[in-house]
């Protein structure tokens, strides 16, 4: 099991990306699979975000061809979106006071971080160094490095 993060939806969902064909080929490999991997809500919301905006994605999609996108995505057969369970708040707690570093930006990493936790999934797909300060995650790097 394993979660899924944005950036690599982004680089399988831009053609113009120099990461684009291994995160697509590991994306569509992921689609085929029996196994369970996971996205969260917030991670497709930041997909949507980042590929419809004029200043952070090159060639911008309309809401509706993102939204198509990930519709794709989420009708894969192994592929599931986790959520807050009666544990959450507990969760978070316990990594707040175990990282109290913690704070800014990176709370919105957190809140996957947490998630994960609280559904015993430990490997994140991700190019995102963030990542690395939860030592509870396995951070995998999509490009293999």
């Amino acid at each position: 099991m394993f979660v899924v993060d944005t950036n690599v939806l982004i680089y399988a969902a831009d053609r113009d990306s120099a990461h684009h064909e291994p995160c697509r080929a590991r994306l569509e490999r992921w689609r085929r699979q029996t196994s369970p991997w996971y996205l969260t809500w917030s991670i497709c919301y930041e997909f949507l975000r980042v590929t419809t905006h004029a200043r952070v994605f090159r060639k911008p999609w309309s809401a509706a061809d993102a939204w198509r996108f990930l519709d794709a995505v989420l009708a894969a057969p192994a592929v599931g979106v986790l959520l807050a369970g009666e544990q959450h708040a507990a969760t978070l707690a316990q990594v707040i006071a175990d990282l109290p570093h913690l704070r800014g930006n990176v709370l919105h990493d957190a809140h996957t971080a947490v998630l994960m936790r609280e559904h015993g999934i430990e490997r994140i797909w991700t190019r995102d160094t963030d990542f690395h300060r939860f030592p509870f995650l396995t951070v995998m790097d999509p490009l293999g490095k």
